[in-house]
């Protein structure tokens, strides 16, 4: 099977070439998943964006740090397990941190966890995605984790910890796409960071002119998302469904006029 994962899609900018490429592509696809926790003006999402992702062929809506930012989510996430946030919040937090979706006769376990390095104070990724994994292999092989961090190195050993037993370990959350995809030794797809998915003329996402002179006087500023150069990133994955093993893993990256 072919999984088509999306990062880090930032405002509108990053919302209209995803659904350009999505109009074009998406029966290239046997299953999509989007990281939707900057789609909503920059920061978190709401459910108006949510709907208009599944309407448009996202499976999976995986979130991050930013998952809280618009309260009227706490609600819709709770009624709908295909949108999930960190699996290593807190009990109470609303949702869930994995899900497992049926399409066409194959199961797809997709868990979203979030690092610890440089983030704030939070439960072990680590832990957490190891106690629920004899559970979700019960009903599946194939497992895709999207680990929200800041370090490459938390990254790559969350990608070596999983090695063997999951089908794609990907990071997002530092909006700036890796180079070192690989199939690690046991058939787990890996990659640092699968990248942003809008204006990429900009600073992470957002016009340069605040952050620049935030940069420099170190004042609070008020962001507003960038327009210029928007760009889709993400990765292909190919899966075989009997074993759950990744048999490829390729880069996407590309301009408004390519898609």
């Amino acid at each position: 099977m072919k999984v088509l994962i999306i990062g880090d899609i930032v405002g509108q900018p990053g919302r209209n070439i995803l659904f350009k490429f999505l109009e074009k592509r998406k029966q290239n696809y046997d299953f999509i998943i989007v990281n939707g926790e900057n789609s909503a003006g920059g920061f978190g999402i709401n459910i108006k964006i949510a709907e208009q992702f599944f309407q448009r062929g996202a499976d999976v809506i995986t979130l991050g740090n930013h998952s809280w930012d618009k309260r009227e989510i706490y609600p819709y996430i709770n009624e709908h397990k295909n949108l999930i946030r960190p699996l290593n919040f807190a009990e109470s937090a609303p949702g869930n941190g994995y899900t497992i979706v049926e399409k066409n006769g194959i199961k797809v376990a997709v868990i979203n966890a979030q690092g610890k390095v440089f983030m704030p104070p939070i439960a072990c990724p680590f832990l957490a995605v190891e106690e629920v994994l004899p559970k979700i292999k019960e009903e599946t092989d194939i497992i895709i984790l999207d680990f929200h961090g800041e370090a490459t190195s938390e990254k790559q050993a969350m990608g070596w910890n999983l090695t063997g037993k999951v089908s794609v370990v990907y990071g997002t959350h530092t909006h700036t796409q890796t180079a070192d995809e690989r199939i690690l030794p046991g058939g787990t797809a890996y990659i640092s960071d699968v990248g942003m998915t809008g204006g990429h003329d900009g600073i992470l996402g957002m016009n340069r002119r605040e952050s620049i002179q935030k940069f420099k006087d170190g004042m609070p500023a008020r962001y507003s998302v960038c327009e210029e150069n928007p760009r889709i990133n993400g990765i292909e994955v190919e899966i075989d469904e009997k074993t759950g093993k990744a048999i490829s893993i390729e880069r996407v990256n590309m301009g408004y006029d390519e898609v």
